[in-house]
């Protein structure tokens, strides 16, 4: 029986329960235990990994004289378990109870949960995943977090080293610091497992929403800063399994910023919208403050490049360049020519590494894999005292989708090329309009509060990159198609498309003066599609 104690003295271990699916750490923090005598209380395979190891054992079962029972889902759900963690050290009635019942203290618990996460993004099927919700562990965790006072609890690897450090420095004992902080990260721990299962329920619900909303993440770095230099910002992993920036891995270049990272999940969405089966051809998007400045497919990843960077040099000065496939030699030459600030991929090949590695300030992330643009998610936004959350854009628009409304059918070129810049437009922040031919931007007009004022703009980039090229007769915007990321309310916005030598047009329709803007269509000698969905990106 132990002493009364203050919550706030070192508090010294002597009875540890150990039971954990990582065991990453557990022989050298089993052994520095045994070093300081302490009786290590444990189950399955976390008490095999120990005594294969020489360190002493003893299993629950042994401790609770109850066997485990229902395939291993009740084992530690016993009161020699619960009462020992959860004894207030300090109370004599609870030291009375303990002696009573016999219910021997456990002053550490070192539990990390079954790997639910792991399970989901495997693919397992919705059974699996319910047999890998702990709920044994997460009940010892929250115990020992809430007695940290008297209580220990340690949940990640990580966190190994300070408890043995600890306990060297303490002979045997831990002190009220580092249980709090301990106490903290289980309640993190535990807060974002749970998380993660209700988002996957949740998930299973075909879209409504649910009374409470909840969500996690994993602290993966740090930033300098974030948008400027006088706001804070990290970087956190989780929520659904999305091969993405965030878990990408970076083999090259500076730490990336805030702004690095916003941008290049743009650019990374924008380039997943080209892959089989809708486009076999490699895709390049380059990207600057989050929005495209290039996008364009290719026979070659080396031309896609090159007609991506030719929509407007100066802006992608600096950029971030996206890949729909790995990154080959070739490209990674030209890439190599300007001032890149990220290149993201699904992979490299080695000799592109070689000539990337010679802009040493260059950051190379690779995914490999690519975010499904289909695939379900919901999208989440800070509010004043609130959070607004969406379902990810998953809309996709193919050629049977396309009403056709004017007197001109566009052509098999221009249907490609509409649905290609009506693929780019979903990635504009609105309002957005692009100027495409050929598979490629020609000139993008973003975010302006006139759609009429986008159109002006993508019309000026297209004819301004026609005279970098040195085709001032302005071929370079005549015969291009334009796509709107939403209806024209008015014909002004499609008459100034027109203008800049658009000769065909995609846009969602549904305006109260449709009629007006296809008769204008129509005087002007264009085609015109409607989509039926629009794609406002704010």
């Amino acid at each position: 029986m132990t002493n009364p104690a203050s919550p706030s003295t070192p508090a010294p271990i002597r009875r540890a329960l150990i039971s954990v699916s990582d065991k990453t750490g557990l022989a050298a923090l089993g052994r520095a235990l045994a070093e300081h005598d302490v009786e290590i209380l444990s189950t399955g395979g976390s008490a095999r990994a120990l005594t294969e190891v020489g360190v002493p054992v003893i299993e629950v079962a042994r401790h609770t004289g109850f066997p485990e029972i229902m395939d291993g889902r009740v084992k530690t759900l016993h009161p020699k378990v619960h009462g020992g963690i959860l004894a207030r050290r300090d109370l004599a009635d609870h030291r009375a109870a303990m002696g009573e019942h016999g219910i021997a203290p456990i002053d550490l618990v070192v539990v990390n949960l079954y790997p639910f996460e792991a399970t989901l993004a495997s693919g397992a099927d919705a059974g699996t995943c319910i047999e890998n919700i702990d709920i044994g562990g997460p009940a010892m965790v929250r115990a020992a977090a809430k007695n940290h006072g008297f209580v220990t609890v340690v949940t990640e690897p990580e966190d190994y080293q300070a408890l043995i450090e600890e306990l060297r420095a303490h002979a045997g004992a831990t002190s009220a610091a580092l249980r709090t902080r301990l106490a903290a990260a289980a309640y993190a721990h535990t807060a974002a497992y749970d998380a993660a299962i209700a988002q996957w329920m949740q998930g299973r619900l075909d879209g409504e929403f649910a009374p409470r909303f909840a969500t996690a993440g994993r602290l993966r770095q740090t930033l300098r800063y974030g948008e400027n230099p006088h706001q804070h910002a990290a970087l956190y992993s989780g929520g659904e399994a999305r091969p993405g920036v965030a878990t990408a891995a970076q083999i090259q270049g500076k730490a990336l910023s805030y702004n690095n990272l916003n941008d290049t999940d743009a650019a990374l969405e924008a380039v997943a919208e080209f892959v089989p089966p809708h486009f076999e051809r490699p895709a390049v998007a380059i990207i600057k403050h989050a929005n495209p400045c290039g996008v364009a497919l290719g026979e070659s990843q080396a031309e896609a490049y090159a007609k991506a960077l030719a929509c407007d040099q100066t802006s992608a000065y600096g950029g971030i360049v996206a890949l729909n496939r790995p990154l080959d030699v070739a490209t990674a030459a030209e890439i190599a020519k300007i001032f890149t600030e990220v290149v993201i991929a699904p992979g490299i090949e080695p000799r592109a590494r070689e000539v990337l590695a010679n802009k040493e300030n260059l950051r190379v992330l690779v995914t490999d894999g690519l975010p499904d643009p289909g695939a379900p998610g919901m999208l989440v936004k800070s509010l004043s005292g609130g959070l607004l959350l969406q379902s990810r854009d998953t809309g996709r628009i193919g050629r049977s989708d396309l009403k056709v409304v004017t007197k001109r059918v566009p052509s098999e070129q221009e249907l490609d090329d509409l649905l290609f810049a009506f693929r780019v437009a979903k990635h504009v922040k609105s309002n957005a309009i692009v100027l495409a031919r050929g598979g490629a931007t020609l000139g993008i007009g973003a975010g302006q509060m006139s759609r009429v004022d986008s159109t002006r703009i993508a019309a000026w980039k297209a004819r301004e990159a026609a005279q970098a090229a040195g085709r001032e007769d302005e071929l370079g915007v005549v015969g291009t198609v334009a796509a709107s990321d939403a209806f024209f309310p008015f014909t002004d916005g499609l008459m100034a498309a027109v203008e800049a030598g658009a000769r065909a047009v995609i846009q969602p329709g549904g305006s109260l003066r449709d009629q007006e803007v296809i008769a204008a269509a129509d005087q002007a000698g264009i085609a015109m599609v409607f989509t039926g969905m629009r794609h406002f990106r704010h």
